[in-house]
């Protein structure tokens, strides 16, 4: 069984885990529904992108 020479310090674990964490969600608020919803994606209760529409409204 592999059995570690040395401790590993906090450091070096810091470094080995730098790239795990949670990313923040880009949440904006509907210019005019008002409602959050995420940049680059549909407004699900309007049915609008870039002032489109796209879908029917959401009842």
């Amino acid at each position: 069984m592999a059995v570690p020479k040395r401790k590993t310090t906090k450091s070096r674990a810091g470094k080995r885990r730098s790239h795990i964490h949670f990313n923040a969600k880009n949440v904006i608020e509907d210019k005019k529904s008002g409602e959050y919803r995420l940049s680059h994606h549909l407004d699900l209760k309007t049915g609008t992108y870039k002032g489109k529409q796209i879908l029917d409204p959401k009842e």
